[in-house]
């Protein structure tokens, strides 16, 4: 069997014919070729995502600012972003054309590492240095305009076919290498995403993985990563609470598996109570973060538990196997059920319950006998979707259960794919494939079947995707 973010065990496969709508009605499904995402300005044709530009600035000092927030609105994948022309052909923005984003909001308090937004005030000014026909056919929808007043960042978002400013969102950021950099510039793009499309960012966020029985988190543009665990143990099952200010996992010492939580604020650790007498691995918080759940090996089988964590106390049973593997529990967002692995018909499959363990029940649809095993189930943040990975043909691939119709569809055709886990989107997801010739990263777009590359280096696996990080929750250990 396999576990949900635990490689390594053997997985029953056999050919495999699914209980699923048929492919071409699918939203999007990855492909073997890389989408950049992005347009030449000039010879654009319109398509269903608004177009974006980053205008470019000289002699600001803010070049790696720009760079980390035009990367993020590209990899947001709800922008068409629009490459420039190169060199000084066109002059889009006169040297004063943010001098009034820079006084809107005047007067209004900003701290470090986060933005004060406004809209209105100075924004016909702006507008009339500002070439918008040009922009409107160069294809662009927004623009945004990076700038510095003082110690303070500028971002200005143009609409370009209002012909005036949307918002203009100060920030006093830390200086760059502060470890708080890059992620107060990726809450900057969250706000420019926001402003433009009314829709909460992604760029706030980081991904655990397990490398090297180690595990690392890195920013979700796969830059910036650091250890996380301790260095002299084996550590694997890396999970986020849902305010990300807590981790666990597991460590193996003397042949067991102890469940630690590790503060993501100082780094401080501490042992799940009661843990660390059998094989305890996979943990999985519950929303309001005062349960975790897990799945407990021993010598009877395997079986999900829950323990209060707030307390360190009350630990409970949920599920008595007997003669089959109840393993790899996620709660759903409202906390009132768990998704989880059961060998009961044979081959694992994605069942579910209720969070005190009643009424289980099988959850992903599959023919006896003919569909592959599935295993490493993630419910999506908004409660709609379960994605999990399943034996198709003796290699394995991603797919996702609509939890309304309890409907299963393959996301993935291309090499073997496991291991998914959900941004906080709810339309991105992180998953490790070997399809370019070695087991790493990536990152699918649901809407529109773009994937990239989160992290190029062999041995990465078993990625878990964090919530959108606050000011508060984010220093690293």
């Amino acid at each position: 069997m396999t576990v949900r973010r635990l490689s390594g065990w053997a997985v029953c496969g056999c050919a495999v014919l699914l209980t699923a709508q048929p492919l071409d009605r699918l939203t999007a499904q990855d492909t073997s070729t890389i989408d950049r995402g992005v347009r030449i300005g000039i010879v654009y044709r319109p398509g269903v995502r608004p177009g974006l530009v980053m205008l470019p600035r000289k002699g600001m000092g803010l070049d790696s600012v720009r760079a980390i927030i035009g990367r993020d609105l590209d990899y947001s994948d709800r922008f068409e972003v629009i490459t420039l022309p190169g060199g000084d052909s066109i002059r889009l923005a006169s040297p004063t054309a943010s001098q009034p984003a820079g006084r809107t909001g005047a007067g209004t308090g900003t701290r470090r590492g986060t933005g004060t937004s406004s809209t209105g005030g100075g924004g016909a000014q702006a507008s009339a240095t500002l070439n918008y026909p040009l922009y409107q056919a160069l294809g662009a929808d927004f623009a945004l305009d990076i700038t510095a007043a003082g110690d303070t960042t500028v971002a200005t978002l143009h609409d370009i076919a209002a012909a005036s400013v949307r918002r203009t969102v100060r920030a006093l950021l830390p200086r760059p290498g502060d470890p708080e950099f890059r992620l107060a510039v990726h809450r900057l793009a969250d706000q420019a995403l926001q402003a433009a499309l009314g829709a909460p960012g992604i760029a706030a966020t980081r991904i655990l993985f397990v490398k090297d029985g180690k595990v690392y988190q890195i920013d979700q543009d796969g830059i910036d990563q650091k250890l996380v665990s301790s260095t002299d143990r084996q550590a694997l099952s890396p999970a986020w609470s849902s305010d990300g200010r807590h981790i666990a996992y597991m460590e193996f010492q003397a042949g067991k598996g102890w469940l630690y939580l590790q503060e993501m604020n100082g780094g401080k650790r501490t042992a799940v109570s009661t843990t660390g007498t059998a094989l305890d691995f996979t943990p999985a918080f519950s929303p309001d973060g005062q349960t975790l759940a897990f799945s407990r090996a021993t010598e009877d089988g395997t079986d999900i538990y829950t323990i209060n964590v707030k307390n360190n106390c009350c630990l409970r049973r949920l599920t008595v196997g007997r003669f089959s593997d109840n393993l790899s529990p996620t709660f759903s967002p409202d906390g009132q059920r768990i998704a989880f692995v059961s060998t009961r018909p044979g081959l694992p499959q994605i069942y579910v319950m209720a969070a005190d363990g009643t009424d289980q029940q099988l959850f992903a649809p599959f023919d006896y006998g003919v569909t592959g095993a599935s295993n490493a189930p993630e419910w999506s943040p908004d409660g709609q979707s379960v994605a999990f990975h399943r034996d198709v043909a003796g290699t394995l691939q991603v797919f996702v259960l609509d939890v309304r119709t309890r409907t299963v569809r393959q996301l993935t055709s291309v090499g073997r794919n496991e291991d998914p886990t959900w941004a906080p989107d709810s339309r991105h997801l992180a998953f490790v494939s070997d399809r370019s010739g070695y087991r790493q990263l990536w990152i699918i777009d649901l809407d529109t079947g773009r994937i990239r590359p989160l992290l190029q280096q062999s041995g990465a696996r078993l990625p878990s995707w964090s919530p959108r990080l606050s000011e508060a929750t984010s220093s690293t250990p």
